[in-house]
């Protein structure tokens, strides 16, 4: 009889996990394109390793996060973010909490790491779980695809959140790897 573990191993990603990771962003995007952008971020100077995380269950990849660079631009100049992209769960796997899982642990490095907050686009009724909350209501301007509705744009304040740090707020300028992903 094999043993099954129900809670998966949230840990770094390694070389050797990398078809694995691409099978898994292809099926729960039904897309290879973003596989590919996690390629691209990998090569990109905005790739942070200790933040690009997988859950593995019974010895098999099921999920994969990153949270990688990303920029402010305003009348201060630029300023380095951290921004979440991709999230990816197995589709066998949706519904049993692990892309909550790896969402608080990529989030609890970045916190750790001292960033003020993390941005992302995506579905508002998913990452309000985590405390994500529409942008605009911190000056943080996403520029979103055309489909996506205003409310993707998201930030999650962490402990080094000053509310009034202006160089912190501005137009959000997505890094070389993200061009042509829609």
């Amino acid at each position: 009889m094999t043993h099954v573990t129900t809670e998966p191993i949230i840990r770094p990603e390694t070389d050797a996990d990398h078809d694995a990771i691409d099978r898994v962003v292809a099926a729960a995007f039904k897309s290879p394109v973003e596989a590919e952008l996690v390629h691209k971020i990998r090569a990109s100077p905005e790739y942070v390793a200790e933040m690009a995380l997988v859950a593995e269950l019974d010895g098999a990849i099921v999920g994969h996060v990153m949270i990688s660079g990303a920029t402010v631009r305003n009348g201060f100049g630029d300023s380095p973010i951290a921004m979440l992209s991709p999230l990816a769960v197995a589709p066998e796997h949706h519904g049993h909490g692990i892309g909550s899982v790896l969402v608080r642990a990529v989030t609890a490095i970045a916190d750790r790491r001292g960033q003020p907050y993390v941005i992302l686009e995506g579905s508002p009724v998913y990452y309000s779980r985590f405390g994500f909350e529409h942008s605009k209501l911190y000056g943080v301007d996403i520029p979103l695809p055309e489909w996506a509705p205003a409310e993707a744009a998201q930030l999650l304040r962490l402990s080094a959140f000053d509310p009034n740090d202006s160089t912190r707020r501005g137009q959000v300028i997505y890094p070389a790897a993200f061009d042509g992903v829609e």
